[in-house]
């Protein structure tokens, strides 16, 4: 990835000068700046108030009931994993916080989880299945309330930044039934060839 924000810049600094284009090239770079600490600016009360409702929910509870929930699911999509182990807790109450939007607190959850899978099930230097299903998950991201898509529709002046919520839980489910029987396919798939 660093090598790529490297290489994107310099290709566009050479295509700039190839086509004299370097004083347009300078003078979006500065506009754009500008533009961006604007928008990173007006994102910050919409992102602290969605927070703090999601904080409010994870206080009240809503978290661990809906991870008690999903435990079923879980167990049933990470085959071989204890029912009361560890992994099974950490795993449920990481999707429950990408359910409700909790991303500060779904990345620990999910590091944690990914840890207690490589201690449970002896992972050295390869990722199990159920390791690329939870970081296949972690990707996909289901959420009931997207936060920060709903907070850059609201910076960029949309009157009703929430009205897109029926196409984000259609599309989020989509990508992590398709993201799931992926990941499951291509696990079966290994395994195959592994026994040859």
């Amino acid at each position: 990835m660093k090598v790529i924000l490297v290489i994107l810049p310099i290709i566009s600094l050479i295509f700039a000068a190839l086509n004299g284009k370097m004083q347009e090239m300078s003078e979006s770079i500065i506009s754009k700046s500008g533009e961006a600490v604007e928008l990173v600016i007006s994102l910050c009360g919409i992102m602290c108030f969605w927070c703090g409702i999601m904080r409010v929910a994870e206080r009240a509870g809503l978290t661990e009931k809906l991870a008690r929930a999903l435990s079923p699911i879980v167990c049933a999509l990470f085959r071989g994993l204890p029912k009361r182990s560890k992994a099974v807790g950490l795993i449920t109450m990481n999707l429950a916080a990408n359910i409700l939007g909790l991303g500060n607190a779904s990345t620990p959850l999910g590091i944690a989880a990914m840890r207690e899978l490589a201690d449970l099930e002896r992972a050295d230097e390869c990722a199990t299945d159920n390791m690329i299903l939870l970081a296949v998950l972690n990707t996909a991201s289901l959420q009931i309330i997207p936060a920060t898509a709903a907070a850059l529709r609201s910076a960029n002046g949309a009157e009703n930044p929430f009205d897109v919520l029926p196409c984000v839980w259609i599309v989020s489910v989509y990508a992590a039934v398709i993201a799931v029987v992926s990941a499951k396919i291509m696990g079966r798939i290994s395994r195959k060839r592994g026994e040859r």
